[in-house]
């Protein structure tokens, strides 16, 4: 169970916590609505009625599926400072130029292989938010929530967010105590030993080499 959720938020982790142009404009009149916390219960819930209502319509266009995953992806996901930490002791000293091609290629990897599974996504999901507490040297803030199913237990889900622009971004989700970095750090140890990143990269974005969001 842990491995299959990971794999779907893992490729929904931006479009649950995006941010929704309307509420942006709201929030101007409303501090509480730039909270972390608070981006995190609306757009969740929001990215699930998204799902829901437009089901039908990405089933038959997964062009349109994938366009809607991107978008939201871009606009919440610090991916390269992500990236960083999924490099872990390979990515010291590299240029933000391999950075940048490491992240894209994974998130772009990602898309292509979990994406479908949103299409699976339990859309009578509900979000409740537990905490938020700020992590340890200013480094942004972890926001503590948890999927609740039908007839089963909770999900926990964390969201390490930090801010970016005067934006919260989320670089990392938890999932069960799970870590998307931590998932792939250890995944693309063994390659990036032996190979340089764009090797890696490129053969992420060739589709050669599988993001794997399990870790079994």
């Amino acid at each position: 169970m842990k491995q299959t959720v990971l794999s779907i938020l893992i490729a929904a982790a931006a479009a649950v916590a995006a941010p929704n142009a309307a509420l942006a404009q709201q929030a101007s009149a409303a501090a509480k609505q730039n909270s972390p916390s608070q981006m995190v219960l609306s757009n969740s819930t929001r990215i699930l009625t998204t799902l829901e209502n437009r089901r039908a319509e990405f089933t038959a266009n997964r062009a349109a599926l994938r366009q809607f995953m991107v978008t939201e992806f871009n606009q919440m996901f610090d991916r390269d400072y992500s990236g960083r930490l999924v490099l872990g002791r390979h990515g010291r000293g590299a240029s933000d130029a391999d950075v940048k091609l490491f992240s894209d290629a994974l998130a772009e990897n990602l898309m292509q292989r979990y994406g479908a599974a949103l299409l699976d996504f339990n859309a009578k999901l509900q979000t409740r938010v537990k905490s938020e507490t700020a992590l340890p040297g200013g480094r942004g803030v972890r926001v503590s929530s948890e999927f609740l199913r039908p007839g089963a237990e909770p999900v926990p889900v964390d969201y390490l967010m930090r801010q970016v622009g005067g934006q919260w971004k989320v670089f990392d989700v938890m999932v069960e105590g799970v870590s998307y970095v931590q998932t792939f750090r250890t995944q693309f140890d063994g390659p990036l030993s032996q190979k340089s990143i764009a090797q890696v990269a490129a053969e992420l974005k060739a589709g050669s080499m599988q993001a794997d969001a399990s870790n079994d």
